[in-house]
């Protein structure tokens, strides 16, 4: 998602700037997830299919595409959960598509999809408005569409669609308070740099971070400022500490929004001021696994989402019934467990100057 602290070439800023593009998709006011539905969701964990069930499934000889909104490493992660799931239960995979953020490409991709006739679609849509009418035509055959994050305008759950799979953003945000009181020793003085737009996941976690740490009563927030651009956040933080040179930790929105601020205290030689923030960025991981600003951060497991997607659209051609919205669990994340942390998120092994850093 955004910038500067270890030198990023333009090819490697690529993931974070896509990291921008899924926030505005998934946030945007028009698609927000309603809130009771968030409140009352399904835990991934019970998102289960029985032996009998499976066996059904390998009979049918099911197929199954995967209509994505864009790429990076996060929907790279997704898709090899969906992968997986979808062959311990014989479905294969026909289709893997990137509308590279651009609706009309994600129309020609549904299109050509539909041309397949598959039995299950997961997707995100990049604007439900442009392509709701493509993804209706998509499914009237019968398959059975389960959506990450982004609901579409008008759809009726389980009619149109299956289930919806998203983060859990309120316990996410409780996390981060969590994290910061650890930071602190439940004890100091604490700045908030949130996001100041209307993008629905950015805020409920900002705003669940909020509330859980009125519960902390020896840390007060004596700074809040709202960013709107990534780039913006290093001159806040600046004029942030400048301004309270007593702060002792800094709560930002995402990941890479964290580097702007993590090079702000680097250049004003403040290494003891803590930043706390959410996802899983290696740059930053870097800092924190340095003995740097970074302290923690908050991530979410999109492996595990790609999985719970693939399991509630097979449950669905057996009309197994799925919960309108399903949640994937969360991890807290500090020097000690990054490791672990990052192959419950990705499945994958650390990169290597991430694994180097930590075994120095």
């Amino acid at each position: 998602m955004a910038v500067l602290g270890h030198l990023i070439t333009l090819q490697k800023l690529k993931p974070y700037l896509l990291s921008v593009l899924v926030l505005m998709v998934i946030c945007s006011p028009a698609n927000a997830l309603n809130l009771d539905n968030l409140h009352d969701a399904e835990k991934s964990a019970n998102v289960v299919l029985s032996a009998k069930q499976i066996q059904q499934l390998k009979a049918k000889k099911l197929t199954a595409a995967l209509a994505w909104h864009g790429s990076s490493t996060w929907v790279s992660a997704v898709t090899n959960g969906a992968k997986q799931a979808f062959e311990e239960l014989g479905i294969k995979v026909v289709a893997i598509t990137d509308a590279q953020f651009d609706p009309a490409k994600q129309v020609a991709d549904l299109e050509n999809i539909s041309a397949m006739n598959p039995d299950i679609i997961l997707s995100l849509s990049v604007d439900s408005t442009s392509t709701k009418a493509t993804y209706a035509q998509t499914i009237s055959n019968g398959a059975k569409l389960v959506l990450l994050s982004n609901p579409i305008e008008g759809f009726v759950h389980g009619k149109d669609y299956a289930g919806i799979v998203t983060d859990d953003m309120f316990g996410m945000g409780k996390a981060a308070a969590e994290l910061t009181s650890d930071a602190l020793e439940n004890n100091g003085k604490l700045g908030i740099i949130f996001h100041d737009a209307n993008y629905f996941i950015t805020n409920n976690r900002d705003q669940a971070f909020r509330e859980a740490i009125q519960q902390y009563p020896h840390i007060s927030v004596i700074s809040e400022k709202g960013f709107v651009k990534e780039h913006e956040t290093s001159n806040i933080a600046a004029a942030m500490v400048l301004q309270n040179p007593d702060l002792q930790a800094i709560y930002v929105s995402w990941d890479s929004a964290a580097e702007g601020v993590i090079e702000a205290l680097r250049s004003l030689d403040r290494p003891d001021i803590k930043v706390i923030t959410h996802d899983l960025g290696v740059n930053n991981l870097l800092d924190m696994a340095t003995d740097g600003n970074l302290y923690a951060t908050v991530a979410d497991r999109p492996f595990d989402i790609g999985a719970t997607m693939a399991k509630i659209g097979a449950g669905a051609i057996l009309n197994k019934p799925a919960a309108p919205v399903t949640i994937v669990p969360f991890d807290k994340v500090t020097k000690h467990n990054i490791a672990t942390v990052w192959q419950h998120a990705f499945k994958t092994s650390l990169p290597k100057l991430l694994n180097q850093a930590l075994t120095q």
